[in-house]
């Protein structure tokens, strides 16, 4: 059975992509991985760009899902969680604020251990480097970790890091709906409201700027307090 599937959700990162694949598949090289690539409506030439380089055939372990319109970070994923066949699926962003090694250290972690089966990158963990020029944003992060937190019973450190490595089993028991940035916290709280275990590893960051590409808003950070208290005292699965 094929141990990992790497889902990587890709919306308008043309300047980064080039970059991120190298790393990404020198990260991997020696492991049997299937990467499935999710353009989620690019429109800067990503969705060109990946699609010649899913179909060279030096990369024959890359798919690709070729999303017309652009819905959101938490559909790529569900696209992606769909078609993947590892026993692990990995989540990666292509933004290369996260590194590929970490994934890759995190991925070696969970398989050689059977009690871990949810296992979530944190950027607020020590013993990694760390970049991050924008104290709100970080700020907001540690402050939606702590309600999380209060509302689940949990002890998380970084709730919206976007590196997490999850059986298919696990990720097969959840009824994931949240199609945007939300996806995280949709993750999270399903995860604990099963009672899986949520197991944490330090990993380094650096954060770039709006100007660089980044793309979450103030209205996503409204928008995840409504998702915590839907999750929690709304939603029942």
């Amino acid at each position: 059975m094929l141990k990992l599937s790497i889902v990587i959700p890709v919306y308008n990162e043309i300047n980064c992509l080039e970059q991120f694949t190298k790393k990404l598949l020198e990260s991997f090289k020696n492991e049997m991985v299937e990467y499935i690539f999710v353009d989620d409506g690019s429109s800067d030439g990503s969705s060109d760009w990946l699609l010649i380089f899913c179909n060279n055939k030096l990369n024959k372990n890359c798919n690709l899902v070729a999303l017309k319109k652009n819905i959101g970070k938490g559909n790529a994923l569900h696209q992606g969680i769909n078609i993947a066949n590892g026993q692990f699926v990995l989540f990666q962003d292509a933004d290369l604020e996260l590194d590929t090694n970490d994934s890759l250290e995190m991925f070696k972690l969970i398989t050689s251990d059977s009690a871990i089966n949810c296992l979530f990158g944190s950027r607020n963990l020590s013993g990694k480097l760390k970049k991050n020029n924008n104290y709100l944003h970080a700020f907001i992060g540690k402050f939606n970790s702590l309600l999380f937190n209060i509302l689940f019973n949990q002890s998380l450190s970084d709730l919206h890091c976007g590196t997490k490595i999850i059986s298919k089993e696990v990720l097969n028991s959840l009824n994931l709906t949240i199609k945007d940035f939300g996806v995280e916290i949709d993750l999270a709280a399903q995860i604990s409201k099963k009672k899986y275990d949520i197991h944490e590893y330090a990993i380094s960051y650096f954060s770039r700027t709006k100007k660089e590409g980044k793309k979450i808003t103030w209205i996503d950070g409204l928008k995840s307090y409504f998702y915590l208290f839907k999750l929690r005292f709304i939603q029942k699965n």
